[in-house]
């Protein structure tokens, strides 16, 4: 499969399989249903309207939009025309999608919904842009609308393919240590991330994907839009955060993925419904278990997920291992925006704490300071107009060096421990990581986020953000008194499992709000770890001069008023 490039797979099932589903629409109460031959005329179409403005081969175009049936025709119609895609979030901040555009200067713009007012400012007017019919009718004042412009265009003719060589996209990482840098990937690359998923899920055909995460990321590029096109799935699409357990429930889909600090929110959900203690007695009752735990996963709208996975970040085990008593077969994959998606679970076998072994093809290796080292067809072509950096970011021979710490067991299994560049120097001379400690804290019902800091302190310390559960318990004194023993007694449990200089000085209550918006989140809801240090990092004398193990930040009264 990874020989015939994703074009010219969609090509087949234009000709082969021209009336079956392809991308599933909601709009409103409504839902929009595409056929292959639908989607690649409307498709075929654009590119027409495309090549008819004589841009060199080769040019950038943007497409600035939510998960959509339509992101997904455009970036067909770019590739079909001759030209590169260039996918930005859709929640990026405004200076940030200025700076985006600017650095790789695109002929034209495909814009949809966006999460963040005045994101369309940022398309420069020498780019000529073209409207999504699920956008605003304000976004892109002049925009080209898609469906006129498709009625006045005839399609392509024939079937335009492109080298495997060829750069086919730039992809811009999600920035959690710095400004995001524009990955270049050619069409073989994006082709041969089917097989490391396909080594997941198997070849089954005609699977039933959920597209909700931001398409403009590697991971859902791969699992989605490339596995789509190659496998002959069915896409079904999120229209917004608000409809998400409608459209979920709609899609009935048969492999599902999201990143762990999504899963944590639907355990809360879980939690909500009913208490943590009564589920876990009830989960031992055979029949009783049972009915609970497939009510739960029917009501969540994953009740027909044979498989389900996730990556972008570690989960914490006991989090993994929750969804799986809980009846769902849930799995770790692994993979970076420069290599691809390269580490998945063969036919969903678990072990817990690793994320799996290398699809074909791919080789790992682990230098002498433990960092992970990566080489295989996905590797990026290198960083667009930055090849000092792309220099830096290769071997000799050709591996990736991905800043991950990672280990392999004698069957090749691959653990992530942590990132090189998150480990920091406490005053007494030793290297803390603190992704591990993170986890270990995260594995407490009550913390919805933690980040653990301390350079040059004698001790590290952690910034945890409470659960909307137990922010609400501590609106009372004697609920506030409660949830610091809690809190006391997981510190300690949790320091009782560290070496001497990892163990944490104190816990401080912070006021939460990491989001997107605030950029302390990157889109795909990783922890901007340099943005928080700088925000939190100030504090921490205040922190460690009140000569207490549970902190209330200043930022939060330390009573009865937090919300």
């Amino acid at each position: 499969m990874a020989s015939e490039l994703l074009l010219e797979r969609a090509y087949h099932w234009e000709r082969t399989s021209g009336d079956d589903e392809f991308l599933i629409q909601p709009l409103g109460k409504s839902r929009r249903t595409w056929t292959w031959k639908q989607a690649m005329s409307e498709a075929r179409r654009m590119a027409s309207c495309l090549q008819a403005r004589g841009w060199p081969p080769g040019s950038r175009v943007v497409i600035l939009s939510g998960n959509c049936s339509w992101w997904i025709m455009a970036d067909l119609a770019i590739w079909m025309a001759g030209h590169v895609s260039v996918p930005i979030y859709a929640s990026s901040t405004a200076d940030s999608g200025r700076r985006l555009m600017q650095h790789c200067e695109p002929v034209a713009c495909f814009i949809g919904p966006l999460e963040t007012p005045g994101l369309a400012e940022a398309i420069p007017e020498s780019a000529i842009c073209i409207r999504f019919p699920n956008a605003s009718t304000t976004a892109c004042t002049g925009a080209i609308d898609w469906d006129q412009a498709v009625a006045q265009s005839e399609p392509i003719k024939g079937t335009p393919v492109r080298e495997a060589g060829d750069l086919a996209t730039i992809i811009y990482t999600s920035g959690t240590t710095g400004n995001p840098k524009g990955v270049m990937h050619c069409f073989g690359a994006i082709s041969y991330c089917v097989l490391a998923v396909t080594q997941f899920t198997g070849h089954h055909g005609r699977e039933r994907l959920f597209s909700y995460l931001p398409l403009a990321h590697i991971a859902e590029r791969a699992l989605t839009e490339a596995t789509a096109i190659s496998e002959n799935s069915v896409v079904n699409f999120c229209e917004n955060t608000a409809t998400f357990p409608r459209d979920l429930e709609a899609a009935h889909p048969s492999v599902f993925f999201s990143v762990p600090r999504l899963y944590a929110k639907f355990q809360q959900k879980v939690w909500e419904k009913m208490p943590e203690s009564r589920l876990e007695i009830l989960r031992h009752v055979p029949l009783a278990g049972e009915l609970v735990r497939k009510e739960i996963i029917r009501h969540l709208g994953l009740s027909t997920v044979r498989l389900a996975a996730s990556g972008s970040a570690g989960m914490p085990r006991d989090l993994l291992l929750w969804w799986r008593h809980l009846g769902l077969p849930l799995a770790e994959g692994f993979g970076t925006t420069e290599a691809g998606i390269t580490h998945t679970a063969p036919g969903g076998e678990f072990r817990a704490g690793y994320v799996g072994v290398g699809a074909p093809g791919v080789e790992t290796r682990i230098a002498d300071n433990g960092e992970l080292l990566i080489k295989s067809p996905m590797n990026m072509l290198g960083y667009y107009k930055e090849p000092e950096m792309t220099r830096a970011t290769f071997t000799e021979d050709g591996f990736i060096r991905t800043g991950d710490l990672g280990e392999l067991d004698g069957d090749g299994w691959l653990k992530i421990i942590g990132r090189i560049k998150e480990q920091f120097k406490t005053s007494k001379g030793k290297y803390v990581l603190p992704s591990g400690i993170e986890a270990i804290l995260g594995r407490n019902p009550v913390i919805e986020a933690c980040l653990v800091l301390g350079a040059d302190w004698p001790a590290p310390c952690a910034a945890v953000v409470l659960t909307p559960q137990a922010r609400q318990s501590a609106q009372t004194e004697r609920g506030r008194h409660a949830l610091e023993h809690s809190l006391q007694q997981m510190l300690d449990a949790a320091n009782a499992k560290l070496e001497d200089y990892e163990r944490l000085k104190l816990l401080a209550i912070v006021d939460g709000g990491w989001t997107i918006e605030r950029g302390f989140l990157t889109p795909t809801m990783k922890m901007k770890r340099p943005v928080l240090e700088a925000h939190y990092g100030p504090r921490v004398a205040d922190w460690m001069a009140r000569n207490t193990s549970i902190v209330w930040d200043s930022e939060i009264p330390a009573h009865s008023t937090i919300n």
